[in-house]
């Protein structure tokens, strides 16, 4: 509910109140239509990630026995590189660049698919380190976007038809309080001539 009272401050403050909300309404709504579209594609990435991941770990399970051989302290994730962009004013997380550190080993004892083993599993862990950057992501853009959904309909259907109702009642009030202004100095008028008449 809007509170307000029946005079020419309330009026004026409602007025400018409507103003705001009438020029911000469309910015908001582009707002909004940018988070879905930047939701849509960040759905189609992450569907992306998952199939790439999947066929990565079907190549990883082809070569499952041979394995049992991989020495796994060889590799691992010394650092994750973190960006920050902004995308339609809310602020997301980046994957710039992720770091591997890989222990030195014998070309001559290891076996030959040592290389490929390495190169496989530094590919996966990429693979779904990248896909939990883009949940995350896709999990602000989606609360961001229903904030936005939220504001506008606040906007769209609550407010700016609230501050019209109450600036035409106001309005209406005061016309009405200035027609019975005239009305009652006319009724006046009137008795005061009809007393200088009878005086006369």
């Amino acid at each position: 509910m809007i509170k307000f009272q029946y005079n020419k401050t309330s009026l004026q403050q409602l007025e400018k109140q409507l103003k705001v909300r009438v020029r911000t309404l469309p910015i908001i709504k582009n707002k909004e239509s940018a988070l879905r579209m930047e939701v849509k594609r960040c759905k189609s990435d992450a569907a992306a990630l998952d199939a790439k991941l999947e066929k990565e770990i079907q190549a990883y399970e082809a070569m499952f026995a041979l394995w049992n051989e991989f020495d796994t302290s060889l590799i691992k994730v010394s650092d994750v590189h973190l960006g920050v962009k902004k995308i339609a004013g809310v602020r997301v997380p980046l994957l710039e660049n992720v770091d591997f550190e890989i222990r030195p080993y014998s070309l001559f004892n290891a076996p030959k698919w040592y290389a490929d083993g390495l190169h496989l599993l530094k590919s996966l862990a990429h693979t779904a380190i990248e896909r939990e950057f883009t949940v995350a992501k896709l999990n602000l853009l989606e609360h961001a976007r229903k904030k936005t959904t939220q504001k506008v309909n606040l906007f769209e259907k609550v407010q700016i038809p609230g501050y019209q109702d109450a600036l035409r009642k106001i309005k209406r009030f005061m016309e009405d309080e200035e027609n019975l202004s005239k009305s009652s100095q006319k009724i006046m008028k009137s008795h005061q001539e009809k007393r200088k008449e009878a005086e006369a």
